[in-house]
């Protein structure tokens, strides 16, 4: 019966960061930079709502996109703190920001047609353009600084072309992107009936005063879909709970799409969920934007060629001076000298390493002492 399931299947790759992150599990004493996972506990207010909830007996079936004071919420944070004017009407809580992607990219695509991904991209757009029969279109980023231009935008583009996802700030770069890549993608958008897909997933975690998103193209907001998180901001990667905030016409397509998929997110979660967004996470950025500042200045007394992140909590040093590719590299250091880093291949960009700093200090320090006695062996 194996040759029987969808054939979509059989094109999907397994997380090679995942599968770093067992390789370093399976080695005893190695330390692992490889998840995106924040070191932190969900904040005390956010999870005592949580626990009254349970109390209360909130325990059963609620609306399928959400209860509706949380979608009110989640409008008003949009509107007030981003300027994104939109209603709870077009608001669907999901679970975690990878359904609001499967959600919007499965509603949207037809077989054969074409999403742009700029590179070094997440994993998990690619294989979720390939479950829902599109196909993925590469836009290497590499040489402009990890930003769009207008040629390299025009060169990916086709009849076909029905959407670009876009990751501002960048996993595994940490890049926000630019006026001048947001420009170039708004003049196509406008000329051109595709779709937009923000997955702004690390907006509250920016460590610069310049940062705009895509969203604010008021011009453009009939096809532009907002992706977010609570996983990365509030330490809530566990409770799966996330958005999507899509046109009105769009959003009532979607909106089946979410509810015949998981009917609906956890009844318990829901006024937590509205505890966060009361709660400022700035002590936790603030405690990233310290380790960010301490792992650039080790990466740079090792001589490696890093562009500064201005927001997440990833780095992706080039390891191209070392003549060997980035899964060798990574199997290397996790075997002789017990450090653990994602191979910027699983990215679409090979001669990098995404290495992440939601991690300890003493871990860091340790991992990065490691990854300095890993070089120091390389060029030996």
């Amino acid at each position: 019966m194996k040759d029987c399931l969808n054939e979509a299947v059989y094109s999907l790759k397994r997380s090679a960061i995942r599968e770093f992150s067992r390789l370093a599990k399976e080695t005893p004493g190695c330390i692992a930079l490889t998840l995106g996972e924040p070191d932190f506990d969900t904040p005390e207010p956010i999870r005592e709502q949580a626990k009254l909830s349970l109390d209360n007996h909130e325990t059963h079936y609620i609306e399928n996109n959400g209860a509706l004071a949380l979608r009110q919420a989640i409008a008003g944070y949009e509107t007030s703190k981003h300027g994104i004017e939109c209603s709870e009407a077009q608001v669907i809580v999901t679970a975690g920001a990878t359904e609001a992607l499967f959600v919007s990219l499965l509603g949207i695509l037809n077989p054969g047609d074409e999403v742009i991904i700029p590179t070094p991209a997440f994993v998990l757009y690619e294989e979720i353009v390939k479950l829902c029969r599109g196909k993925v279109v590469h836009m290497d980023t590499v040489a402009d600084g990890f930003q769009i231009t207008p040629e390299n935008l025009s060169d990916c583009l086709s009849d076909k072309t029905k959407a670009i996802v876009l990751n501002s700030p960048n996993n595994p770069t940490g890049t926000i992107l630019n006026k001048a890549s947001l420009e170039a993608i708004h003049e196509v958008a406008l000329k051109r009936n595709i779709f937009v897909i923000c997955d702004d997933v690390y907006r509250e975690l920016v460590y610069t005063d310049s940062y705009h998103s895509f969203t604010e193209y008021e011009d453009v907001r009939d096809r532009t879909i907002l992706v977010q998180s609570f996983s990365k901001p509030w330490a809530m990667t566990g409770w799966r709970v996330g958005y999507l905030i899509a046109p009105p016409e769009v959003k009532e397509r979607l909106e089946l799409v979410h509810q015949f998929m998981v009917v609906s997110t956890p009844a318990p979660f829901q006024k937590a969920a509205i505890a966060a967004l009361d709660f400022d996470p700035v002590e936790l950025k603030e405690t990233y934007r310290k380790r960010r500042l301490y792992v650039l200045s080790r990466l740079k007394d090792m001589g490696l060629e890093v562009t500064e992140p201005e927001g997440a909590f990833y780095v992706f040093p080039s390891i191209g001076r070392f003549g060997i590719d980035s899964a060798t590299f990574c199997r290397r250091m996790i075997k002789e000298s017990g450090l653990a880093a994602t191979p910027g291949f699983c990215f679409g960009a090979e001669g990098y390493i995404r290495l992440t700093y939601c991690y300890s200090d003493e871990q860091l320090e340790r991992g990065l002492d490691r990854l300095e006695d890993f070089i120091g062996k390389l060029e030996g």
